[in-house]
Order: structure tokens, then C-alpha cells, then sequence
């Protein structure tokens, strides 16, 4: 039984780690694109597209990934570990390449990077990494209560003008079975943290809730608190003001800007956030998905949206692997000059 065991777990790993994640990703994107008219939408770009709002909005993207890595250093350094800052950068840069390819091993990568670099123990910076996770889907959670504050009175208004939109989401939070499930799941969690508590996979959870906790209130206890949530709005900031130069880009999209205001690219901007806790390459596939929704509430037709969805995150994903390349190639050059 031992030896059945330990030959499941690394395929089971493989499994939600790579393979389901391609999956969603290359399942969303056949749905998206089966219907579409791909000529036509080539030709909208080439034809409509502005691209020099495309390439200011991703020279921004780059400061937001230099100013994670800021915000990066000064929860290291309260740990007692200084890296220098071009090698954080390295890692924030590596972080979104690798999870191009695998999802959501691009924060183990730059963990062990960091690490191995600074000869520092790998829990110690997880942790950090952890926090700075969490503070992220926190700030995401704040920007969607405040969206949704500011949008409610539209965003009521098209779900009322569009009952079977409306009946979905409704069917959806109100579900007995989903509350149920939830409820049951909770409790079943509990009970096995009370009554198993000393078997192994109960003892690994309770040590990674313990270091969630102990990363996430280290927050608060760190010196560079104030220069800690400048760099946290600096971030999110670029992210945002990035989306809206996108818009910029296409008349059809600075035309949602013009008639809706701000809240239209808030709107959407929260929107692909949320689509990005999908496990996916990179957001390939729900990112467009969220995007196209929300544009299609401010009256873009589909193949206009996902023009739009498809450019940008192309766009964004090129970038990525260019970065990436950058990226290795310093990181190898590094070792090599270290060992001289």
C-alpha cells in the first residue's frame, strides 16, 4: 500500500498543479473562439487599433512588477533577509513567465530563487510570498466592495433588462446545493481538524493556516508599514490605469470611457481580477471571458469585445515571454559572474 501511495501522489500533484489548469484554459478558449469570426476580428485590429496605447499601457505593467518587487523587499527585510532589489525584480519578472506555462508555480519558483540566492531558508521567504498574496486578494476584495458601491444603481439596471442574466446569477447565489455544499465542507474540515488532529494531513493543515496567519500579521508588525501600502496602491494603480489606456486603444472602448466614465474600466478591471483566481495559463481563457462580460454590459457587441480581450492579453503575453527570456538569461549570467 506504501509503495501505491507514493507512485499516486506525483501524478495527483501533476494533475491539479498542470493538467487541469490547460484544460480549463484550452476548454474556455474553444468556446470563446468557435462562434467567432477570427478574419474579422484580425481585421478590427489591424484596422481600428491604436497601438501606441498599447505599448504605453504595458511600459506601465513593468513599473507595477518593479514595485511588487519594492513591496517585496521590505517584508523580506523584516525577516532579516536583504536581497538586492534587481534580483527581486528578476523574481517578479520569472514569477509571470513560469506561470505561463505553470500556473501557480511561477510563486514557488521565485521562493526558492531568493532562497537559493540568499542562502535563507525557503519557509521563511514562502511565508513572505504568502503575505504578499494575501494582502493582494484582500486589496482585490476592497476594490470590488467599493465597484460594486459606485455601480450598483447600472449594474442592477442591465441585470433587470436582462432576466435570464439575471435568473443565472440569482439561481446561482441562492442555490441550496452550493450553500449546502459549502456548509457541509466547513464542517466537515472542522471535524477532521478536532477529531483527527494528529494524522498527518490534518497536522500539514493546521501548519498552513498557522503560517498564513503568522506571514499575513507580520504586516502589521514590520518596519515601512507607510511605505509598505504606498507601494500596495502604486501596484494596483498601475494595474488599473493599465487597463485604461487599453481602452484607449480602439474607438469602440474609449467610447464606453466617454459615455459610462471610469466606472466602465472598473467595472471590467475588477471583473478579469476575480477571473485570474480561475486556474488557467497565465488568465488564457477566463481573463477574456470576464473582460468580453463586461464590456458586453456597456453594449459592445461580442466580436468587438473579444478583439479587444484578445489583443490586450496577447499583447501582455508576449511582454511576458520577453521579460521571461530577460529574465534567465541575467539570472544565468548572475550565477556564472558569482562563481568567478
Amino acid at each position: 500500500m506504501p509503495k501505491t501511495e507514493k507512485k499516486r501522489k506525483p501524478w495527483l500533484g501533476a494533475l491539479f498543479k498542470f493538467i487541469i489548469p490547460v484544460v480549463i484554459s484550452c476548454g474556455l478558449c474553444w468556446l470563446l473562439f468557435k462562434d467567432f469570426d477570427l478574419r474579422h476580428m484580425w481585421n478590427v485590429i489591424r484596422t481600428e487599433c491604436d497601438f501606441r496605447w498599447i505599448a504605453a499601457a504595458l511600459a506601465l505593467s513593468v513599473f507595477s512588477y518593479i514595485f511588487r518587487a519594492m513591496r517585496w523587499r521590505i517584508q523580506l527585510r523584516a525577516i532579516g533577509i536583504d536581497p538586492p532589489i534587481f534580483a527581486l525584480i528578476l523574481s517578479i519578472f520569472g514569477t509571470y513567465a513560469v506561470n505561463l506555462v505553470f500556473p501557480r508555480l511561477g510563486e514557488v519558483w521565485r521562493c526558492g530563487y531568493i532562497a537559493k540566492r540568499q542562502e535563507a531558508p525557503f519557509t521563511s521567504v514562502f511565508g513572505s510570498m504568502v503575505a504578499d498574496r494575501l494582502a493582494d486578494t484582500v486589496t482585490v476584495g476592497l476594490i470590488t466592495l467599493f465597484t460594486f458601491f459606485i455601480a450598483s444603481g447600472y449594474l442592477i439596471s442591465y441585470l433587470s433588462q436582462n432576466q435570464e442574466t439575471y435568473e443565472r446569477i440569482e439561481n446561482l447565489v441562492f442555490s441550496p446545493w452550493i450553500w449546502g455544499a459549502g456548509v457541509l465542507a466547513i464542517a466537515g474540515v472542522w471535524w477532521f481538524l478536532r477529531h483527527k488532529w494528529q494524522h498527518p494531513a490534518a497536522r500539514r493543515i493546521q501548519t498552513a493556516i498557522f503560517e498564513l496567519w503568522q506571514g499575513f500579521a507580520a504586516i502589521f508588525r514590520m518596519p515601512g508599514k507607510g511605505r509598505w501600502l504606498l507601494l500596495t496602491v502604486a501596484i494596483w494603480g498601475c494595474f488599473f490605469t493599465q487597463l485604461v489606456l487599453s481602452f484607449y486603444a480602439f474607438s469602440f472602448t474609449a467610447d464606453v470611457i466617454t459615455r459610462y466614465g471610469l466606472t466602465a474600466a472598473l467595472v471590467t478591471f475588477v471583473l478579469s481580477s476575480i477571473s485570474m483566481a480561475v486556474p488557467s495559463n497565465g488568465g488564457i481563457g477566463p481573463w477574456q471571458w470576464a473582460v468580453m462580460f463586461a464590456l458586453g454590459m456597456y453594449g459592445l457587441d461580442a466580436e468587438r469585445a473579444g478583439a479587444f480581450a484578445n489583443l490586450v492579453l496577447g499583447c501582455n503575453t508576449l511582454m511576458l515571454i520577453v521579460l521571461g527570456l530577460f529574465t534567465f538569461t541575467c539570472i544565468a549570467l548572475d550565477r556564472h559572474n558569482r562563481k568567478r
